[in-house]
């Protein structure tokens, strides 16, 4: 009898931490450019500051800049499709959690 194991990666985030712009391209692995757009879509947005340079964004922000990526990766979602799937899927898990 043969033993199926199942490996699961992923990446255990702080809510209460944020990161900057330089950050956030790194730990997603994109550009810059990349980032400026999803934030023009409105799929994130700066917690707070200014300029680029004073932006930080939450663990949340990473999490659906992550979600944005596959998206675009698996199914070829454009940004305008992300940000439509990424606010139904935290309205499904919202109404998931007021009904337990």
């Amino acid at each position: 009898m043969t033993e199926k194991i199942t490996f699961v990666c992923g990446t255990v985030l702080d809510e209460d931490c944020s990161c900057s712009l330089a950050e956030l391209c790194r730990i997603c692995g994109v550009h810059a450019e990349m980032i400026l757009d999803m934030i023009d879509e409105g799929l994130i947005r700066p917690l707070r500051g200014r300029s680029p340079l004073e932006w930080r964004f939450s663990a949340l922000d990473i999490r659906r800049v992550q979600v944005a990526l596959r998206l675009q990766r698996d199914l070829r979602v454009n940004l305008p499709g992300c940000a439509l799937v990424l606010d139904l899927l935290e309205e499904l898990e919202e109404l998931r959690r007021l009904r337990r």
